[in-house]
């Protein structure tokens, strides 16, 4: 919670309280842990690049396991954005910045682009 409250944020709040939502949901265990990446550039902390890694793997995962789930769809009901409780372009922009293809997500293998 410090890191979260230590950092500018230049976005609206709406941006921050999707940011730290995500956080949570991707968060292993019971210590919040905040990402470096791009959803947070004004932030200089002092975490190993393989936080943001995990982060990215993490996401990676979860979008993957959203898309199987809605037989590779991304929009519409019962749709991967509706799963993640994302809006369809926000999921396309994700997906496009994890390097997801459609290999991804009909094999087990999870890789991250970008």
């Amino acid at each position: 919670m410090e890191s979260v409250t230590n950092c500018p944020w230049k976005g609206n709040v709406r941006e921050l309280a999707n940011f730290i939502e995500r956080a949570v949901i991707l968060t292993p265990g019971e210590e919040l842990q905040v990402p470096t990446d791009e959803l947070w550039p004004a932030c200089e902390m002092n975490v190993a690049g393989s936080a943001n890694s995990s982060f990215r793997q993490a996401e990676c995962r979860v979008i993957i396991e959203a898309l199987r789930a809605a037989s590779g769809r991304i929009a519409g009901q019962g749709g991967a954005a509706e799963r993640l409780g994302l809006k369809r372009t926000t999921l396309q922009n994700k997906i496009r910045r994890l390097g997801i293809t459609k290999a991804h997500i009909r094999t087990s293998e999870i890789g991250v682009g970008a």
